[in-house]
């Protein structure tokens, strides 16, 4: 019978196997939907549907820049161990490579690796390693100068954090040491100009609280919240920031002292915002068991 591209979704949905492998299964069983997830079975494709549901919070970020374009992207696996695998590590720099060509994780799961999508090349490497993977975000950033740098490396251009700065001027020493500063103090945005609204309106609201606990006048606590607001900017804008390197210096300072004009950063950190179910020692290892 004719296999359908509803036919081989469906079968990719439950099983969770690659486009390829689904469509063979349903060709070499007829389109029998049932026979066709016990042959993926026999050949080991299936494996994928049973990790589907596992929390994956750990992996690497990986970072990559070709001229004036860097890009940062974070797979992610179930255990650290596996962040530590040549395979895997392998995987992680050829998306990464190809994430220069993409816009975004859709267009990256999409796009071709070796014949390919990223997608189904996760899906093959979750059957044979075993555990639940995923490409969870990446961020892409151009600008005359990008510079990059991964914190806590597990291979070359791979590790816990990766960090991207876009600058014109200055040079490429000066950047690292942006970066360095960004990876370590994670401001929340280049400036102000920049900073989520919702954020700073927040923030005003929780310091007017904390201010009228005070029992002061109104105009006294408008007057409060200017200098408060102040020293909140300084301390989650990238440029306001007390520089790292030399904390008597804001890194907007630092910069003009280096010649350079940072445009613009990015950074990823594995497993940011993803909530784990803590779990006891004697569930882990009966889970191990299990598979």
């Amino acid at each position: 019978m004719a296999i359908t591209a509803s036919m081989v979704k469906e079968l990719r949905d439950s099983t969770g196997a690659g486009m390829m492998d689904a469509k063979k299964a349903l060709t070499e069983t007829d389109g029998d939907m049932e026979a066709a997830v016990d042959w993926l079975r026999t050949k080991g494709l299936a494996k994928a549907a049973k990790k589907s549901g596992r929390t994956a919070a750990e992996g690497l970020v990986a970072v990559v820049v070709d001229g004036g374009t860097g890009v940062a992207v974070e797979v992610n696996s179930e255990t650290d161990f596996v962040g530590k695998n040549a395979e895997f590590q392998e995987m992680v720099s050829g998306i990464a490579a190809v994430a220069l060509g993409a816009d975004d994780v859709e267009g990256l799961n999409a796009a071709d690796m070796g014949g390919k999508t990223v997608a189904d090349v996760v899906t093959d490497k979750i059957a044979t390693i075993g555990e639940n993977m995923s490409v969870r975000r990446m961020a892409k950033l151009s600008g005359d100068t990008v510079v990059s740098y991964v914190h806590n490396a597990a291979a070359p251009g791979m590790g816990k954090i990766g960090v991207l700065v876009a600058m014109t001027g200055g040079d490429e020493a000066f950047g690292k040491q942006v970066a360095m500063h960004i990876a370590a103090v994670n401001p929340a945005s280049l400036s102000e100009d920049d900073l989520d609204a919702a954020v700073v309106e927040k923030e005003k609201q929780v310091q007017m609280d904390i201010a009228r606990e005070s029992g002061k006048p109104e105009q006294v606590i408008e007057k409060m919240i200017v200098g408060r607001m102040k020293k909140f900017m300084a301390e989650i804008t990238l440029l306001n920031q007390s520089f790292v390197v030399n904390p008597d210096l804001t890194v907007a300072k630092a910069a003009e002292e280096a010649g350079a004009t940072i445009t613009g950063f990015a950074r990823l950190e594995v497993g940011e915002g993803i909530e784990v179910e803590k779990e006891d020692f004697a569930a882990e290892v009966a889970k191990a068991v299990q598979g």
